[in-house]
């Protein structure tokens, strides 16, 4: 059963959807084991984190899928800012959202993130002892890795693009409009990290991920705050809490996180789907029934 709601993260009114079970209790019985799943970096609500936070409440969760501040229904300004530290916030924020809920036990909390949103929940949960376990899926924990395999060992590229985010920043400080890319590069495009070349074929299509209120911008200089970011410099600090990363065989981030595990303390697992890609775990039934079942297992055990 979905429910809309909104709950504070910091200045900003944020939109979410709550996924209880059919068969929840009523009342202040504050019985249920609850979620945050945060979205894919630029992703809403309506995509892949709702999906599987509706798939966890079917298995008897609390899970809520939101929209980050500047994004979908939330609020904020500039829009489509992609950083990095405030999406760990809004996950903190979700968080105790969740915790004054009268169906949610506040000592039964988890988090989960999907592709960049698994960097967000990782980073929060590091310092954020509410959250007992953490789950990824085809998780992207180390953007700075992947800025740095974008732009080569060429530093004339990132002097170029660096400039570009400082002019962007003074033009909107003047009174000028927000400058903005692409989050997602058309197919076939140069110089892409593997997992975002096959991302056209989810946020494109009208019966995969594309939705009205997802928009292929990005806030010009959030690049900054992406390029330096790296989640795996904090993630041994969610022990003794365990840590779950679950990736496609095929994917093009695998190596992110193998790496991530290996950084990660025990308790500590990895789980391969077999012939899955990155995006193929967003919403490929075959791969997200195997995904949610180790998800069942996993925070069945934990929270």
């Amino acid at each position: 059963m979905r429910h809309e709601v909104w709950f504070p993260s910091e200045r900003h009114a944020l939109a979410g959807h709550l996924y209880l079970p059919d068969d929840s209790p009523s009342g202040s019985t504050r019985s249920l084991p609850a979620v945050v799943v945060a979205s894919p970096g630029s992703g809403i609500k309506e995509q892949t984190s709702g999906r599987y936070a509706e798939e966890l409440s079917r298995l008897g969760f609390a899970a809520l899928a939101f929209d980050h501040r500047g994004y979908g229904e939330s609020e904020g300004y500039p829009r489509y800012d992609e950083d990095p530290i405030a999406k760990a916030e809004d996950i903190k924020n979700a968080i105790s959202f969740l915790g004054r809920r009268p169906e949610i036990d506040p000592q039964r909390l988890a988090a989960m993130g999907i592709c960049g949103g698994a960097g967000y929940v990782t980073y929060a949960a590091a310092t954020d002892r509410r959250i007992k376990a953490v789950a990824t899926v085809s998780g992207m924990t180390n953007n700075r890795a992947s800025f740095e395999e974008m732009m080569g060992e060429d530093p004339s590229a990132l002097a170029y693009v660096l400039d570009g985010t400082s002019a962007a920043r003074q033009s909107f400080s003047e009174g000028n409009p927000p400058q903005y890319g692409v989050v997602i590069p058309e197919a076939g495009s140069a110089n892409v990290i593997e997992p975002l070349k096959e991302a056209p074929s989810y946020y494109f299509d009208e019966n995969r991920g594309a939705h009205p209120r997802w928009h292929n911008e990005v806030l010009a200089w959030s690049i900054e705050k992406q390029m330096t970011f790296n989640a795996v410099d904090m993630i041994a600090m969610i022990a003794p809490r365990p840590t779950l990363f679950v990736v496609g065989t095929v994917s093009g981030s695998r190596g992110q996180n193998e790496a991530a595990f290996e950084a990660a303390r025990e308790p500590k697992e990895l789980v391969l789907v077999d012939g899955a890609s990155h995006i193929d775990l967003y919403d490929r039934d075959e791969y997200v029934e195997q995904v949610v079942g180790t998800l069942h297992r996993f925070f069945t055990a934990n929270v």
